[in-house]
């Protein structure tokens, strides 16, 4: 399944999206040599993308016939929380917990190939329309935006 959207660090990284619908996103890694730490594991940082990313997915995943959101997210806040190392092939699965106008509220573990878990995180996510890219000035925002 390709994903919705163009993002190059994704493709970097190698995500696989499996699944996007109903609220609900899963996306697989195969680990590279180049993405472990020191310690021969995936590095924690590729780790809270994936939870990230497929948060990001779940909350702008399609609903029950309705078309995927096409307004972005970018994350407000995420708290992770590691369980133990990632190895292998991993498997992200995301959830929408609660959607307003604005924020989406989700959730996402990861686990191996023997359904151990990994990690987990919970996200708030801000849907924005989507921006123009590649040259583009940032501008400092309003405190009503």
């Amino acid at each position: 399944m390709n994903f919705p959207i163009h993002i190059p660090f994704v493709d970097y990284l190698g995500f696989e999206l499996l699944r996007f619908e109903g609220g609900q996103a899963e996306i697989a890694i195969t680990p590279r040599e180049e993405l472990l730490n020191s310690w021969s594991v995936l590095h924690g940082g590729v780790t809270m993308t994936l939870l990230d990313v497929v948060m990001a997915h779940a909350a702008r995943s399609p609903h029950a016939g309705v078309a995927p959101d096409t307004r972005g997210v970018v994350t407000v806040e995420m708290k992770t929380s590691f369980m133990r190392p990632g190895l292998g092939r991993l498997q992200a699965r995301g959830k929408l917990l609660h959607k307003t106008v604005s924020l989406a509220f989700c959730e996402a573990s990861i686990f191996d190939a023997d359904e151990v878990l990994v990690a987990h995180a919970t996200g708030t996510f801000k849907y924005l329309k989507a921006l123009p890219a590649g040259g583009r000035q940032i501008n400092k925002l309003n405190a009503s935006d």
